[in-house]
């Protein structure tokens, strides 16, 4: 969407990352999702009088990790505050988080734009803290249901500088994150589940002036396309208010994916109207530099160290090595794929890009839940190295794997379809089929050497598509020269 282009949009987002612990921050309940309504919502998590809540350490390194994976500085004394509001998901009338000394300061995150140029988004902090209940409305009449199984769960909430310029610099950056903590094993990532969701602070101003405009935030947008439409939308309608002569209300906002627009929903509060102050339940939390190293230490190789690693040590182009990245398993499956095959890595690369990612998007499967093993597709790669079956034939026997008929070479011994290499068999076939088609083959001796293609089509037939390609070109080339 082109935009007025006396205007310029100043971005910020906060996203909130679930992280993948089995327990909640402060308590011993599970994190599962899908459980039955209120069936692990403890002491701790109903806010009972007289409970007391206990960190989790693996929440902690989780948010260490992320801040080593941003560049950020990580903080050697964080501490807890309480964030008050009243809501009826919140037991405590409070929110355990982290206020003016959170665990993560100051890092960054680069994203490549869509002229391939790349832009550097500042990190201002990313801060440990509990999730909330959820109010439940279906099924109810006049009443509403609280579910505090969520309440309690751990969260890092990771809030971006306002460098963000437009909506698909907002959805490069939250894409680049999103791999980012997948990778790290910090967060399952699932958007639907609301493991990673997004506040969308938007403002606009005048093209060259230095003073941001009154922003708005709109709350919870779970997928990338609707933080798309939902910017969009919030630039497009702050345009529209400020050149009609209104302003801009500071208010909190939610998008609407039916209308494709943005709605009030209540004035934006500013911090002091949370009352935050220091939760004296628990201590500040104090991180050793041996702490840190030893996080260090667990670090995974990151999506784009790994993509540039493809790039070199495979010689692959970039455009298949980001391809190969975009996900951890797939990574991983490929280097067993080249490994296994003994196949060059731009042919694996074909295999599993286009091949095996074009059946499972068709079956509907990702990665993990492939019919076809990395080690099963190697072993197909590799008989097409030791040309036990032309690429063709290797196309049909991928086929029977996807349908669990077994490994290539079982496929391959069953349905007979060993490559015919046996050059004098082949001569066999070559003279069959120049004795079938006299008026062809004058033709061609005659200088129509288009006809090439037509004989070796009918070579290939007679053989079944068995006959080794290379030989039957070579072959055919003397005997119907003559």
């Amino acid at each position: 969407m082109t935009h007025n282009t006396e205007w310029e949009a100043v971005i910020g987002l906060e996203v909130h990352c679930q992280l993948r612990t089995n327990t909640k921050i402060f308590s011993g309940a599970s994190t599962t999702y899908g459980a039955a309504p209120n069936t692990q919502a403890d002491a701790v998590t109903l806010g009972l009088p007289g409970v007391l809540p206990v960190l989790n350490g693996t929440a902690l390194q989780m948010a260490i990790k992320f801040g080593l994976s941003v560049d950020a500085e990580v903080a050697e004394r964080c501490v807890f505050a309480r964030k008050h509001y009243f809501y009826p998901d919140l037991p405590k009338g409070y929110q355990i988080s982290q206020y003016e000394l959170p665990i993560v300061g100051n890092g960054h995150l680069d994203i490549e734009l869509g002229d391939g140029s790349v832009k550097r988004i500042g990190i201002t902090r990313a801060h440990m803290e509990e999730d909330a209940g959820k109010s439940m409305h279906e099924g109810f009449v006049g009443t509403s249901g609280i579910d505090l199984n969520r309440a309690g769960t751990p969260l890092i909430e990771i809030v971006s500088e306002p460098d963000i310029r437009t909506a698909a610099e907002a959805v490069a950056y939250l894409k680049k994150l999103h791999q980012l903590v997948v990778y790290l094993g910090i967060c399952d990532g699932n958007m639907q589940e609301g493991s990673f969701r997004c506040d969308a602070n938007v403002s606009v101003r005048r093209r060259g002036t230095e003073k941001f405009g009154t922003r708005t935030e709109t709350k919870n947008v779970n997928s990338f396309r609707y933080v798309e439409k939902a910017i969009e939308y919030e630039i497009e309608r702050q345009i529209e208010v400020i050149e009609a002569g209104g302003t801009i209300v500071q208010e909190t906002r939610l998008f609407d994916p039916g209308t494709g627009e943005t709605r009030s929903m209540r004035t934006k509060e500013d911090a002091n109207d949370y009352r935050y102050f220091p939760d004296p339940d628990l201590l500040p939390v104090v991180v050793t530099q041996d702490d840190i190293a030893r996080v260090r230490a667990t670090m995974p190789e990151l999506p784009e160290a790994k993509r540039n690693r493809f790039m070199e040590q495979f010689g692959l182009p970039k455009y298949d090595a980001t391809v190969l990245t975009g996900e951890q398993a797939l990574a991983d499956y490929y280097e067993v794929v080249v490994k296994a095959s003994g196949a060059d890595p731009k042919t694996c690369s074909n295999w599993v890009t286009t091949d095996l990612l074009g059946a499972l998007n068709k079956l509907g499967k990702d990665i993990e839940s492939s019919p076809v093993s990395a080690e099963q597709l190697a072993g197909l790669i590799a008989r097409i190295v030791d040309s036990t079956i032309s690429g063709k034939i290797a196309k049909d026997v991928f086929e029977a794997m996807l349908a669990g008929e077994g490994d290539a070479d079982a496929i391959i011994q069953a349905k007979g379809l060993v490559q015919i290499t046996d050059e004098s068999a082949i001569v066999k076939v070559i003279d069959e089929v120049m004795a079938a088609n006299p008026k062809q083959l004058a033709d061609y001796r005659g200088g129509k050497d288009k006809l090439f293609g037509f004989f070796v089509g009918q070579v290939m037939r007679v053989s079944g598509g068995k006959a080794n390609p290379d030989a039957v070109n070579r072959l055919l080339k003397d005997k119907l020269a003559g």
